[in-house]
């Protein structure tokens, strides 16, 4: 194998001779070193395209070799026919298209693999040449094969042409021919239909022909209807397929051809053949029954995609013949047979889940008529759709406790998606049948629950709540006369089980918002929230549950605020809850908090904080491990989310509206945010938790998070903590620098930064992190892409919100630029982008602030020529447009300065890419000066000019830019 990895190794094109191709073929297959295997394939796919393969092909394909070594010469031969036809000598055509076929004719009793090869060349070699150099090439194909002789038996040579004829279509679909050639071999193709049709007829109506054959014709028709041959034209066919469907070899391939022939865009033309097919769909009824009787699911399958296929696609159709409105109604009834199928998904039956969409394209249809036809419909469709709802609850139950124990996580998982779905479909079918719906689940679930004769399942009540549920989330429910009842119903509910138990919880849930309006309800409901927080099984519907109720409803549960309180601090000390869930309940009990007065607050906080600081300053006297780390974050994980919602301004009542009534609670009370007065209290502990945990990045990400939420949350109320935060933040950052600090800081500059008095230690913040992040440009970045990044976003900020900084002697402007220019070659995406904003922000300024005007008339070339590298290659294309606005800036700001370093950044040769002339440099640069006011228009030249560097002008990979 030594003579191939010294081939693969060394290209040369003397080396592509047949015996060389069959070592490196010996060597990819058998070879078990990975990286002779990765030689091999790369220099056969040279072999591929080389001149040398029109020789080694047709020696690769004799009949002593072995299938490996015949598909691969079948393969090169397909690869030079369709991606270098214009290398082929016209006067070869001829004699290319004979050695095919002979090859073709040799193989029809040989290797199946090698024979598709050499169909699909042919294919290609086809249309290449249709219709001016070979008119009639199918025609010819039939005739060819047809022909007696060459020692292979008929049945051999049938195959083979069918399966010439099958892939001729799938090639057109994948080949790369120009769009106007495709245009012509298409409607070449469409002309070839009349040599097919009749060959594909009598092969399948004839008694005796071989269940390959028939299976391979019908796999034919499914390749030609999708060049949207005429239904008409293919109704016969489509006709047999309907009587293929009872030979169990042929189910599969009759049900594709027929789902691929009624689905084409085109076959909605043709009214009439429609209307023949519907009563051959409903014919499959009694097939579909037994199906059913004997569990066969792919025969329900393969019959209820043929239902659906003709309803979904044709449902405006076969609606507008109203003198065939009872047939369309059949069709529509048999769809919902398939919806109900008996069984559970998807253990005993995957067919329901195909219909749903259906049910939304008609009722899409109905609804989209002008309303004097659509009352027509309505009258019709409206039970149907009423029935639609029973069945979808029926299938959404839940199997008996025993049952669905026994089924796998996966199927659970599928059953969860399938309930979603039906969710989601009971939500859109709403928007037909309106409160009636509502009611009539109102009804259902109230005889459900009151009629003590019969014994109800927890199934059946869970799955008419889950309806309830399914509207209530995102439909407005405020106006429905029945919920006051359904609230009333709740309690009555014999909670026996988990499924039914969070079920009831989220129905809670989507009612939060009509609780607010109706407050009186709360005491009917918030009881049985409280009790499930204590069951870790309920964990994630109960905590979610309190947490809409406390976000919708704040202003209403001051009198049931201590027993929440009471409730959540027993479930948090006795951990009940996993780490997200602790996280939600305390952003519950900050709404909670938010409406109560500013001493209750304190009280509540001081009795719910306690336990944790003093967890927290036991922990802070710990040597630093593993463990008391975890238990580090979680509790300042759990004081972020407190803060976040905490908010005792009222102006974030988002559901009010002009006709809301006003705000019920006065303006915030003089005197410091109860967060702020915690968070005071807390400091000197947090600094404490800092000192030991300074070089752990997740230690200080979790401490700069409580500041950040509480900064984001107070806004102008966090004034108070301005200063020893600044400082602390400027020692933090001075010894060990992280990302998350910069990030802090930048908040901070954006909330703080143009205010007269917290001007000063902003100021003098910002400059130490500039300083210190300077140092580590001169250390060398690159393993800090993360500080670089948000280093970046935080200069972009103080840009923005403050340019003054920047008048700072203290600051070196020269070097942040510098760091600018640096940051913009760095291989992360996100810390180019945050690059490019930073000098979007700057440019402007240029005529401002003269520190920046300096430094930007003396190093702007240094900028130019980064942009340039990055768009002539060194930078992910997802970064262009990015690129694109900085050049936009800097002609907009500095158009005279730009003028000249364009033209003096692109005169070396090579740059920015040894693949650009200087013409077409030239070019770029008089179009981009040309535009400063167009940014879309420098994106695209920015694009353009990409794209030319990388070599991929003009490609596959050009069109999906």
């Amino acid at each position: 194998m030594e003579t191939t990895a010294r081939i693969a190794a060394t290209p040369d094109a003397l080396d592509f001779t047949v015996e060389n191709v069959e070592k490196a073929l010996h060597q990819l297959y058998y070879d078990p070193n990975i990286e002779n295997k990765n030689l091999a394939q790369k220099w056969l796919m040279q072999a591929q395209v080389s001149p040398q393969a029109w020789q080694f092909c047709w020696a690769l394909l004799s009949p002593d070799k072995v299938p490996e070594i015949q598909y691969f010469g079948a393969s090169a031969l397909h690869t030079k026919i369709s991606r270098y036809w214009s290398d082929i000598p016209t006067d070869q055509y001829e004699s290319l298209k004979s050695q095919l076929f002979s090859q073709i004719a040799c193989f029809s009793s040989g290797s199946k693999m090698v024979l598709t090869r050499l169909c699909v060349a042919l294919a290609s070699l086809a249309l290449n040449t249709m219709p001016e150099a070979w008119p009639g090439a199918v025609a010819e194909m039939v005739r060819v094969f047809q022909e007696e002789g060459g020692g292979v038996d008929g049945r051999a040579r049938c195959l083979a042409l069918l399966e010439l004829l099958t892939v001729l279509p799938e090639e057109f679909q994948t080949s790369r021919l120009p769009q106007y050639r495709k245009g012509q071999v298409r409607g070449a193709l469409g002309r070839e239909w009349g040599s097919v049709c009749p060959l594909l007829q009598q092969l399948l109506r004839r008694t005796d022909s071989p269940g390959a054959v028939k299976a391979r014709v019908l796999r034919c028709l499914s390749s030609w209807v999708l060049l949207d041959v005429p239904l008409s034209e293919s109704e016969g066919l489509v006709h047999d397929c309907f009587s293929a469907l009872p030979d169990p070899e042929l189910f599969d391939t009759a049900v594709e051809a027929i789902v691929n022939a009624i689905s084409q865009p085109d076959s909605q033309r043709y009214v009439n053949t429609l209307l023949k097919l519907v009563p051959q769909v409903l014919a499959l009824q009694e097939q579909l029954r037994e199906a059913v009787q004997n569990g066969d699911m792919e025969t329900c399958h393969g019959i209820c995609r043929i239902a659906v296929t003709l309803g979904e696609n044709h449902s405006r159709t076969l609606l507008e013949q109203v003198d065939h409105w009872q047939s369309f109604l059949a069709l529509v009834n048999m769809i919902m047979f398939c919806t109900g199928i008996p069984g559970h998904y998807p253990v005993n039956e995957t067919t329901s889940s195909l219909t749903l969409t259906f049910w939304y394209t008609l009722q899409d249809e109905i609804m989209s008529f002008e309303s004097d036809k659509q009352a027509v419909y309505l009258q019709v469709y409206r039970p149907v759709y009423f029935q639609l709802v029973d069945v979808l609850l029926h299938k959404a139950q839940f199997p008996s406790d025993q049952e669905y124990a026994s089924w796998s996580s996966d199927e659970k998982e599928q059953f969860r998606i399938y309930r979603v779905d039906i969710s989601d479909t009971l939500m859109y079918v709403y928007e037909m049948l309106g409160a009636e719906l509502l009611s009539n689940l109102y009804d259902k679930l109230g005889r459900l629950l009151t009629n003590a004769e019969q014994p109800t399942s927890w199934q059946h009540t869970e799955a008419l709540l889950y309806g309830f549920q399914s509207i209530a989330e995102t439909i407005d429910v405020n106006y429905s006369d029945v919920i006051p009842g359904l609230i009333g119903l709740i309690p009555r509910i014999n909670i026996n089980n988990v499924q039914l138990a969070d079920t009831v919880m989220f129905t809670i849930g989507a009612l939060a918002e009509w609780l607010a309006d109706h407050p009186v309800m709360l005491s009917s409901v918030l009881p049985l929230v409280l009790q499930a927080l204590g069951n870790p099984d309920l964990s994630v519907s109960s905590v979610s549950t309190l947490k809409k109720i406390c976000r919708e409803c704040k202003y209403d549960l001051p009198p049931y605020a201590t027993n929440i309180v009471a409730v959540s601090q027993e479930v948090l000390i006795k951990q009940i809850h996993k780490t997200s869930q602790c996280m939600w309940l305390m952003q519950a009990l900050g709404f909670l908090l938010s409406a109560l007065p500013v001493e209750d607050i304190l009280r509540n906080l001081h009795s719910l904080i306690t336990p944790y600081i003093q967890q927290l300053e036991k922990l802070a006297d710990e040597t630093p491990n593993p463990s008391n780390k975890l238990a580090i974050i979680h509790i300042l994980g759990l004081l972020s989310n407190l803060f976040t919602t905490l908010d005792i301004s009222k102006q974030d009542d988002e559901s009010a509206d002009s006709s809301a009534p006003p705000v019920k609670t006065a303006p915030p009370p003089p005197g410091p945010n109860p967060v702020v007065v915690v968070l005071q209290q807390v400091f000197a502990l947090i600094q404490t938790v800092l000192s030991k945990w300074l070089n752990d990045s997740q230690v200080v990400e979790a401490v700069c998070a409580i500041f950040e939420k509480s900064v984001k949350t107070l806004l102008h109320d966090f004034a108070p903590m301005v200063s020893q935060l600044s400082e602390m933040l400027g020692q933090m950052y001075g010894t060990i620098p992280q990302a998350s600090a910069l990030d802090l800081t930048r908040q901070m500059v954006h909330i703080f930064a143009s205010e007269t008095d917290h001007f000063p230690p902003i100021k003098a913040l910002f400059e130490l992190v500039t300083s210190v992040t300077l140092s580590i440009f001169q250390q060398g970045p690159r393993d800090h892409p993360d500080i670089v990044d948000s280093f970046m976003q935080l200069q972009a900020q103080a840009l923005k919100r403050k340019p003054d900084l920047f008048l700072s002697e203290s600051l070196d402007v020269k070097a942040v630029f510098h760091c600018g220019v640096l940051s913009l070659k760095f291989p992360e995406a996100p810390t180019v982008k945050s690059t490019c904003l930073f000098f979007t922000e700057l440019l402007p300024h240029c005529s401002d602030v003269p520190p920046l005007a300096r430094v930007v008339q003396e190093d702007g070339k240094l900028l130019v020529q980064a942009v340039l590298e990055g768009i002539g290659g060194g930078a992910s294309r997802s970064l262009m447009d990015q690129f694109a606005e900085v050049l936009f800036c800097l002609n907009k700001h500095c158009f005279s300065l730009l003028t000249v370093w364009l033209k003096e950044a692109l005169q070396p040769p090579g740059f920015p890419s040894s693949r650009v002339t200087a013409e077409q440099k030239d070019n770029f640069s008089q179009q981009i000066l040309r535009e400063r006011v167009n940014k879309r228009r420098v994106k695209d030249i920015v694009k353009e000019f990409t794209l030319l560097c990388r070599g991929l002008h003009g490609t596959e990979y050009a069109a999906e830019y």
